[in-house]
């Protein structure tokens, strides 16, 4: 499967994704906050399904 999320989009997903999971484990948010490690994983990866599913990508000209 080839990449398909961006370099800037991969860190908005890590940040975002970081400071959900941390506020979770702080207390400061409910449960929902473990959604925060979709993000975390599909930045980690460079991969997101969803924008395969729509025929996105993020990535730069080939």
């Amino acid at each position: 499967m080839t990449p398909n999320v961006g370099t800037t989009d991969r860190l908005v997903r890590l940040i975002i994704g970081a400071a959900l999971v941390g506020a979770t484990l702080l207390g400061a948010i409910g449960p929902w906050g473990w959604i925060g490690l979709v993000p975390l994983a599909t930045g980690a990866l460079g991969r997101c399904p969803a924008y395969r599913l729509f025929g996105l990508s993020t990535c730069g000209s080939k």
